[in-house]
């Protein structure tokens, strides 16, 4: 019986073996004989790969056409992994990345530093906060498990051994010890960083020079696998005009990546930072092109370009380049002028029958082509030059508040245009006594707002109350934001709703300060400006904004950014006139009458001051808000100078923004033909 299950066994054994060798023969004969000349082809074609091509970011103009940022073209150094030894080949990557860094060095180029570790007085450390803001989170890359795999309490030193390990930089850190180690393990990093392969090569140095470049391709095959990509980089007609406006751009970092690869942004990207570069990010991103590389068996490559990068459309802005290089200038040397050293300030300009920004300047600034150069500096500066004054500033604007708390007044009835308050400088409120600057006697509304009578508003606020004032400060938009496309801040209309947040309690006297521009009021510069260009055009309040248009590159379609008019503010034409002649009288007897009526056209203003305290000491900010002309006013303008003592003193600012405006008629300029800019 044994002897029959065994032979039975033996049987199935060699029919199975029959079957697996007729099988392979079969599959032998097919591939060699029967379908040889697929199975050549299939073998001859190993992979094809695509590789995107970077469009050139969409440039930036002023409402005339004239050009504030383009693109020129650079050169960068890419390894690309095509021709690049393979990760089993340290031996050969390092030679060519070490070849590669003593050109660079040789030529004095910048080159990828995105490793985490320097080395300091002969020993490896971490980066600080000075060479990198993100230098916790790049640690922390760096010891996760798709880089060095170690420990979150890792040493720099630990880092410094896995990364000589894993690159096997051995023979090198031996040979031409830390400092040479450390470089060349830096850019083996990136690669690692930037999932170096056929579809994604990296850039391991930009903009280097010509020499650099004619040096690399007269020697392929000591710096085989890096390639010349020409690309283009951020050009500034004036890098120091309105930087605070037109923003920044660098590279995309990790959680922008994670949060944008699925709408098409690549691990290198650019993408805009901060001001119009980030806020018209869409539009300024070109459409990337594409790069087939086909690799066949024996290792040729070939390459074809088959889609064509379309760069990103050009951003019209609605700023006035004269109007506002005039703006910085004007608002430096009044600020430079200023008694107490180290004064700031900003100026907005509006058209308000559109609420086009037609210039906004913040002092003290900065410069494009140094920012990130010099960033670290920038940021210790004592005037902190990166604070953007006009939109994120919030100043307590003093007098300037009076025509609002006009307006509220005469449309609540609580007077007419022909009330008479007395002023006999001092009014008791509770146990606190409130003062003006002096005794004015009797005044209408009109002249109270010429003479900033404190008195008169003060009354004015008690006969109100703070809820029904702080209605019509939102009405015209203040302590709300003006809906302008980079980041500001909202601002304080203060009040009982405010201080509750904070468990504090309103108090009678908090209102009659409230009334002229204190107490808790905080506002920006740019809603000073809309807030007057509310009432210069008869109550229409308009979204600020300072982009006018822009123009697709791929059609030259012209979409034009439209007026949004946020609607017409409940307050009767009749009593807007009667604040209109007010501030009138502000600008031709007033305090800045000395400055303003030595213009040909003819303005209306209100000034404002507001106390601050630093390090003890008591100053005054001044303020100015102006329209012009009087009669049909087409533009607004808004000065905050910090510690400048009064608002008349910011009165030259003004006066030369209006005449700029009406002797070089920047409201009827006629733009260039656009499309000769994107030629």
């Amino acid at each position: 019986m044994g002897s029959i299950y065994k032979s039975a066994r033996t049987t199935f054994a060699i029919i199975l073996v029959i079957l697996m060798v007729f099988g392979f023969c079969a599959e032998l004969y097919d591939i060699q004989i029967k379908n040889n000349e697929y199975y050549a082809a299939q073998n001859n074609t190993v992979k094809t790969y695509t590789v995107e091509l970077e469009a050139a970011r969409g440039e930036i103009v002023d409402r005339n056409g004239n050009p504030l940022v383009t693109n020129r073209q650079g050169n960068s150094i890419v390894l690309n992994a095509a021709y690049f030894p393979s990760t089993k080949e340290n031996d050969k990557r390092n030679e060519i990345v070490y070849n590669l860094l003593q050109l660079f060095k040789k030529n004095k180029e910048e080159y990828a530093r995105n490793l985490p570790l320097k080395l300091k007085k002969g020993k490896i450390v971490f980066f600080t906060e000075e060479d990198d803001e993100n230098f916790e989170a790049d640690i922390a890359t760096m010891k996760n498990k798709d880089m060095f795999n170690l420990q979150s309490y890792a040493t720099a030193q630990n880092c410094f051994d896995a990364m000589i390990e894993k690159y096997e930089l051995e023979d090198y850190l031996e040979k031409y010890g830390i400092k040479t180690a450390l470089e060349l393990g830096n850019i083996r990093y990136e690669l690692t960083r930037l999932l170096f392969s056929v579809s994604n090569p990296v850039t391991i140095a930009d903009d280097v020079s010509d020499k650099t470049v004619a040096q690399i391709k007269e020697n392929m095959s000591l710096y085989r696998g890096a390639d010349v990509r020409v690309v283009a980089y951020r050009e500034y007609a004036d890098s120091t005009l309105a930087p605070h406006i037109i923003g920044t751009v660098r590279k995309i970092n990790a959680e922008e990546y994670e949060r944008l690869k699925s709408e098409g942004y690549g691990i290198t990207d650019e993408i805009g930072e901060s001001g119009i570069e980030a806020a018209m990010e869409g539009n300024l991103r070109g459409i990337p092109g594409e790069k087939t590389v086909t690799i066949d068996g024996d290792g040729n490559v070939s390459e074809e370009v088959t889609k064509e990068p379309v760069q990103g459309d050009t951003v019209v802005l609605s700023i006035d380049k004269d109007l506002q290089k005039l703006v910085q200038n004007r608002l430096r040397k009044i600020c430079r002028q200023v008694s107490v050293a180290h004064s700031t300030g900003a100026v907005v300009v509006e058209d308000c029958n559109n609420g086009e920004v037609l210039a906004a300047a913040s002092y003290p600034s900065f410069d494009l082509n140094d920012y990130y150069e010099h960033y670290n500096e920038l940021t210790k500066e004592r005037n902190t030059p990166l604070y953007n004054r006009f939109a994120m500033g919030t100043y307590a604007p003093g007098s300037t508040f009076k025509p609002m708390m006009s307006l509220a007044a005469l449309e609540e009835g609580v007077i007419d245009e022909n009330s008479v308050i007395v002023c006999n400088q001092y009014l008791k409120v509770a146990d606190h006594t409130f003062k003006c600057t002096w005794d004015h006697g009797g005044e209408t509304v009109r002249t109270a707002l010429r003479d900033s009578c404190n008195i008169f508003f003060y009354t004015c606020a008690q006969r109100l109350g703070i809820d029904r004032m702080n209605t019509y400060g939102k009405m015209v938009g203040l302590g709300e934001k003006t809906g302008v496309e980079i980041p500001e801040a909202k601002g304080i209309l203060a009040g009982p709703e405010y201080r509750k947040r904070y468990g504090m309690l309103w108090a009678p006297g908090d209102t009659v300060q409230a009334a002229i521009g204190q107490s808790d009021n905080l506002f920006t510069p740019l809603q000073l400006c809309n807030y007057t260009a509310t009432i210069a055009n008869g109550g229409t309040k308009y979204r600020l904004h300072f982009v006018k248009s822009t123009i697709s590159r791929a059609t030259g379609a012209v979409s034009e950014t439209e007026h949004a008019s946020l609607g017409k503010i409940s307050v009767k034409s009749k009593n807007i006139k009667i604040v209109q002649e007010g501030m009138r009288l502000v600008a031709t007897e007033g305090g800045p009458s000395y400055i303003l009526n030595s213009l040909k056209t003819k303005v209306a203003c209100k000034t404002g001051t507001s106390q601050v305290v630093i390090k003890g000491v008591k100053h005054n900010n001044g303020f100015l808000i102006t329209f012009a002309p009087y009669e049909n006013p087409e533009i607004s303008v808004a000065t905050a100078i910090e510690m400048a003592g009064s608002g008349t003193s910011t009165a030259e600012i003004t006066k030369s923004v209006i005449n700029y405006y009406y002797s070089h008629n920047a409201h009827e300029k006629t733009a260039q033909n656009y499309s000769s800019l994107l030629d």
